[in-house]
C-alpha cells in the first residue's frame, strides 16, 4: 500500500539480532514475538544494552524469535479506532497521545479530538486506515497506532479487533461502536445502519491512566513500552486544557498552583523545557534544575536555581524532596545509566506524594491546565449524548 513503517525484522539468534541492529540504527524497540501489555518490551540505545537484553531478559531461539523495530524518537503517537463493513469505514475517533511515542498506549494519556495535529495529517491517517482495513478484509472493529514526526507518518501496529480505547471513544462520541461493529459482522452495512458520515465531537475528551506505584515502595514509576497502569479515567471539557485538568483530578493527581518546580530533562527535551519553565514561572512557581538543564535556562533568561544531582554531593535534589520543599517534578531520561542515576528522584517522589511527570509533554499539559478549576464546570455524558444526537440526526439513525 506504500505506507511507511519503521525498519523492522525478526531475529532468531543473538548474533542475528546484533547484526540487524546495526542495519536499523539505534535506538531500537525490542520485544518477544508474542506479548500482552507490552510485557518484556524495552527501548535500547546501544549494542551493549541490546546484548544484555537478548542474553538475560529473554531466550532467543528459532521457536521464540525476537522482534526488532527502529524506535521513532521525538514523534507523536496516534491511536485510531474504526468500524469497517468491508466497503466503507466509520471513524470512531482519532486520539493524539500526550506522551511521545515509546510509551505503551495503555499508559499514555490521549486526547479526542487531537489537540495539535493538523487537519491534513488527520486526513492522511484516515486514508491509510481505510486502505489497510479494505486490504485486510476487516469486517468489524479495527485499531491502529501511528507515529507522526513532522509531516511523515509511520504505522506502528494494526489490530483487527476491538482495542482498550473503544469504551473511551464510545463515551466521548456517543456512538455505540461495539453495537455497530456487531451488526456489520452479521451483514448489516454502515449505510443500512445510517452511519454514512464521520462525526467529530465539539468538545475535548482526555483519557488519563491510573498507576499503582504508591502501593509498591521502591518501584520506579518511569514509563516505557511495558504497560504499568491498572485503570484509566476520563475528563471532558470545552478545551483540551480543561479536559486535562478534569482528568488529573479523576486520576488523583493534584497539581499544585505554586511552589518549587524541579526540572531535569534529557537532551532531546531541553529546547522544549524552556517553554514549560517559562509557563511555570508565569504561574508563580520557582524553578530549580540540575546543571545541564540549568545552563539552557540561563541562556534563555529563565529565572532558576541550580541543585546537585545525587552523585554530585549534598545538599541535592533528593534532600529537597525529603524535606518537602519540592511541589512539582518534571524528570525525563533515556539510556540505562541515566535511568539508574535518576531512579532515587522518582522513587522518593512517589513515597513523598510529590506531583511528578516522567515525560515533558505531560508536564506541559498539566502546567497549561492550571488556568482551569475542574470543579466549576460539570458535564454529564447523558447531556452530551442528547446534544450530539440532535446535531447529527440527519446523518445518524440511533435505535
Amino acid at each position: 500500500l506504500g505506507i511507511l513503517q519503521p525498519p523492522n525484522g525478526t531475529v532468531r539468534s543473538v548474533e542475528e539480532g546484533l547484526r540487524l541492529a546495526n542495519v536499523f540504527a539505534y535506538p531500537l524497540v525490542v520485544r518477544p514475538s508474542y506479548v500482552l501489555g507490552g510485557r518484556a518490551m524495552k527501548v535500547v540505545y546501544n549494542e551493549k544494552e541490546l546484548q544484555r537484553y537478548m542474553q538475560a531478559a529473554t531466550e532467543v531461539t528459532p521457536e521464540s524469535p525476537l522482534l526488532l523495530d527502529h524506535f521513532v524518537d521525538d514523534a507523536t503517537e496516534v491511536d485510531i479506532d474504526i468500524v469497517c463493513d468491508g466497503k466503507n469505514i466509520l471513524v470512531g475517533g482519532i486520539m493524539e497521545h500526550i506522551e511521545q511515542a515509546g510509551i505503551h498506549s495503555g499508559d499514555s494519556a490521549c486526547s479526542l479530538p487531537p489537540y495539535s495535529l493538523s487537519q491534513e495529517i488527520q486526513d492522511k491517517l484516515v486514508e491509510q486506515m481505510k486502505n489497510m482495513a479494505l486490504e485486510l478484509g476487516v469486517v468489524g472493529l479495527m485499531n491502529a497506532q501511528f507515529a507522526v514526526r513532522g509531516d511523515t507518518i509511520y504505522v506502528l501496529e494494526v489490530n483487527p479487533r476491538a482495542s482498550r480505547t473503544i469504551p473511551f471513544v464510545a463515551k466521548a462520541t456517543g456512538i455505540p461502536l461495539a453495537k455497530i461493529a456487531a451488526k456489520c459482522m452479521v451483514g448489516l452495512s454502515l449505510v443500512e445502519q445510517g452511519y454514512v458520515q464521520n462525526v467529530t465531537p465539539q468538545h475535548y475528551s482526555v483519557k488519563l491512566s491510573v498507576f499503582p506505584f504508591a502501593k509498591f515502595p521502591g518501584v520506579d514509576p518511569i514509563l516505557g513500552p511495558e504497560m504499568k497502569s491498572t485503570g484509566e479515567v476520563m475528563g471532558i471539557g470545552s478545551s483540551f486544557e480543561e479536559a486535562f485538568a478534569k482528568g488529573l483530578l479523576g486520576a488523583g493527581i493534584h497539581m499544585p498552583s505554586s511552589g518549587l518546580a524541579f526540572i531535569s530533562v534529557r537532551n532531546a527535551d531541553k529546547p522544549r523545557a524552556v517553554e514549560v519553565s517559562r509557563y511555570l514561572c508565569a504561574m508563580g512557581f520557582n524553578i530549580v534544575a540540575t546543571r545541564g538543564t540549568a545552563a539552557l535556562l540561563a541562556k534563555a533568561g529563565v529565572p532558576h536555581e541550580v541543585v546537585n544531582k545525587v552523585m554530585e554531593g549534598r545538599p541535592n535534589i533528593v534532600d529537597l524532596i525529603k524535606n518537602n520543599e519540592v511541589a512539582v517534578i518534571i524528570n525525563t531520561t533515556e539510556g540505562q545509566r541515566a535511568y539508574g542515576d535518576s531512579y532515587t528522584i522518582r522513587s522518593n517522589a512517589v513515597s513523598r506524594k510529590v506531583c511528578y511527570f516522567t515525560t515533558l509533554e505531560a508536564g506541559k499539559a498539566a502546567s497549561a491546565s492550571l488556568q482551569y478549576d475542574p470543579r466549576k464546570s460539570i458535564t454529564r455524558l447523558q447531556d452530551l449524548s442528547k446534544k450530539r444526537t440532535a446535531n447529527t440526526s440527519e446523518v445518524v439513525t440511533q435505535d
